[in-house]
């Protein structure tokens, strides 16, 4: 299969590394927006506009499947996205929801961008639990710039210290993931990767082709090379990387 997944930047990556280590023998097309990053802050208007874009890029990549591999993406335009296109949609934050309810823990913090937790998509979805739905916008561009900060990332833990459960509720942060759990031993840290691989079908080639990944960026930096290579920590056959797609 050829599944597209993207992202306003690197933050996607997580998910598809988790998905090549699931279904490694089939092709991975990633678009990272990184000259449009952060879309924490932007309006639903200016999201559509870019995601049109790679809609219709995906589109003539003959991609099967998209994942949205952006908890922003996925809590606002979800319904819009899936009428720009007849290819089949996933996004990463409906599986998540799906999980959350399913689990017995009632408390339950939610990190996300400005515009995830604006949207309320969280504490509305999970009606019967106790939510508390924190922005951590220092977060994401912290990730890109690859300078974090553990004062910063140790204050947000206090603020959920007492909860059964913390949502990385952007694909950014599971690459803070050994850092939140230095401050929050006891408590269960969920990977929205994790909810989404076990929703979506995939046909594993188990033949002896190979799986390939391509990189897409709209906008390169050396910062950008380096964290590809820390976030895709596994040896794989074939990586292409195409830089400033306009």
């Amino acid at each position: 299969m050829k599944i597209g997944i993207f992202d306003s930047g690197l933050g996607g990556l997580t998910v598809l590394r988790e998905f090549v280590k699931k279904y490694p023998n089939n092709t991975y097309i990633y678009y990272g927006d990184t000259k449009n990053i952060p879309y924490g802050d932007k309006t639903k208007k200016e999201l559509i506009e870019l995601i049109v874009k790679i809609i219709t890029f995906f589109e003539k990549e003959n991609v099967d499947m998209i994942i949205i591999a952006c908890g922003t993406v996925s809590s606002m335009c979800l319904n819009e996205i899936k009428k720009m296109t007849n290819i089949l949609i996933y996004d990463v934050i409906s599986p998540t929801i799906e999980y959350l309810n399913k689990i017995p823990q009632n408390k339950i913090g939610i990190f996300a961008t400005n515009a995830t937790i604006n949207s309320h998509i969280f504490k509305i979805s999970l009606n019967k639990k106790r939510v508390l739905e924190i922005a951590t916008k220092e977060f994401v561009p912290m990730i890109e710039k690859n300078k974090i900060n553990l004062n910063i990332i140790k204050n947000y833990c206090y603020q959920v210290s007492s909860f059964d459960v913390l949502v990385l509720g952007c694909t950014h942060y599971p690459i803070l993931e050994r850092k939140l759990k230095k401050y929050l031993p006891n408590t269960l840290i969920v990977n929205m990767a994790i909810p989404l691989l076990n929703k979506v079908k995939i046909t594993n080639n188990n033949n002896n082709s190979s799986g390939k990944i391509i990189l897409y960026f709209t906008k390169q930096s050396d910062i950008l090379l380096q964290n590809i290579n820390n976030i895709l920590d596994f040896s794989y056959k074939i990586i292409f990387i195409w830089l400033n797609i306009k």
